[in-house]
């Protein structure tokens, strides 16, 4: 057997109220002032006051830095590295979705791997050599569980496309997964950001790294969507709390071992068309798996029994098409579109070739090549 590497929180917390528990972390480990990033809308809708308003009654000084896009930007970090050095912090509080916890990851390396500073050295497995600043990680989406990876991702605005990072130094060191801090999350992120987590935990469990540890996860957390993302989507508080458990189980998971080409079409998409990576994601996952199907063994079966389906009695094409079936419709019973009106011919070259360079692309079961990519691409217009 190979050897695997499993990189997790140093601790976590999970349930309504767990935010409740920060201060404490805070006093414990005697931290003195907090670096809050969050994203401007998170700001204005009092969702980080939340947390900054329990700071404040224990008497705790922050400062927020909210210069953050949907889709983070390398000028995002660089104005993040300074506004960290000239505020006197000496932790980090990331609350909000992938794109505030990937900002605070890549500030955090770089505040204590200086060499690092030019945010595109951080590209692929960068080797820094210390562990990014204290981060207590507060995830307010239940899909991307970035609070549990050791994954991030910018993207680059001059050259229209987006990187990711993987590095074991940037987890954060606490995650607090409180499902009141997902309630004001509107329809419409709740459907992007769940669809986003499905696809982490078939991707996950499908990519070429996959093991035994990993699977156990994301067939859990594959059961945990197909059971709560429609009722998330409902504002149900009992959907949202497993959605909550499910992003961040299958984070464990594909953290460690990797993704595949849903993620690098998705990524691509995000780049040039600043679709939302939720949206982009929901409808390239079906169309990978029609592609990846023939290289995945037995597992479209324990996926559709996952999400629901009696396959007693199906033959392999037809538990495969029923796993796929199952994902395209709880895509469409969520209000995800199945069509990317701007997608142009004249952009398929450079979307393929995008894909085909992501640090994603390896982990998938089946080799892809530019007209195969072009071919799935074609699927959205």
């Amino acid at each position: 057997m190979a050897v695997n590497r499993f990189v997790l929180n140093a601790v976590s917390y999970h349930g309504k109220g767990a935010i409740q528990e920060i201060p404490g972390i805070v006093k414990s480990r005697g931290f003195k002032k907090a670096f809050v990033a969050s994203d401007p809308d998170l700001v204005k809708f009092g969702v980080t006051a939340k947390v900054t308003d329990l700071l404040e009654a224990n008497g705790m000084a922050y400062e927020v830095y909210s210069n953050i896009k949907p889709n983070p930007t390398i000028e995002n970090v660089q104005s993040g590295v300074e506004a960290y050095k000239n505020s006197g912090a000496d932790y980090m509080i990331s609350i909000g979705g992938g794109s505030s916890m990937d900002t605070g990851k890549a500030i955090g390396i770089i505040i204590n791997n200086p060499e690092f500073a030019d945010v595109r050295s951080l590209e692929g497995v960068a080797p820094t050599k210390k562990r990014t600043v204290f981060t207590i990680a507060v995830p307010t989406t239940g899909g991307t569980g970035a609070e549990s990876t050791i994954n991030y991702v910018i993207t680059d605005v001059q050259k229209t496309r987006k990187f990711v990072c993987v590095d074991p130094n940037d987890i954060p060191d606490v995650a607090v997964v409180d499902p009141d801090m997902m309630a004001s999350m509107p329809r419409g992120l709740t459907a992007s950001t769940g669809m986003d987590a499905l696809t982490h935990a078939i991707e996950g469990y499908t990519t070429k790294a996959a093991w035994e540890l990993s699977d156990c996860l994301d067939l859990e957390s594959i059961k945990l969507i197909g059971a709560n993302l429609r009722k998330a989507v409902e504002n149900d508080p009992e959907g949202r709390e497993g959605m909550a458990l499910a992003q961040y189980v299958t984070a464990m998971a594909y953290s460690n071992v990797g993704l595949g080409i849903a993620h690098s079409m998705a990524h691509t998409l995000g780049a040039l068309y600043d679709t939302p990576h939720g949206v982009a994601c929901a409808m390239m996952l079906p169309i990978v798996m029609e592609f990846n199907q023939e290289a995945t063994g037995e597992k479209f079966k324990n996926i559709a029994e996952a999400l629901g389906v009696d396959t007693t009695g199906m033959d392999q094409p037809t538990y495969r098409k029923a796993a796929i079936d199952a994902v395209r419709q709880l895509s469409v019973d969520v209000g995800i579109p199945t069509k990317l009106d701007k997608l142009k011919e004249s952009d398929l070259d450079f979307l393929a070739q995008s894909a085909a360079a992501d640090a994603c692309t390896p982990g998938n079961p089946r080799e892809a090549t530019l007209d195969d990519y072009k071919a799935m691409f074609r699927k959205l217009m």
